[in-house]
């Protein structure tokens, strides 16, 4: 009965927790693409 009552906290704290979601995704994807592009460049250079 007593969880009920805490609503409206938990709406705020579920944005907080979706910014946060959102700013991990983004920096992964980023460290993602920078990887991949090392990679190539690493490739590129080690071929004859």
């Amino acid at each position: 009965m007593s969880q009920k009552r805490k609503k409206p906290s938990l709406q705020q704290k579920k944005e907080e927790v979706n910014r946060k979601a959102l700013f991990w995704t983004a920096l992964s994807v980023l460290l993602l693409i920078i990887l991949i592009a090392v990679f190539v460049i690493i490739g590129e250079s080690t071929n004859p």
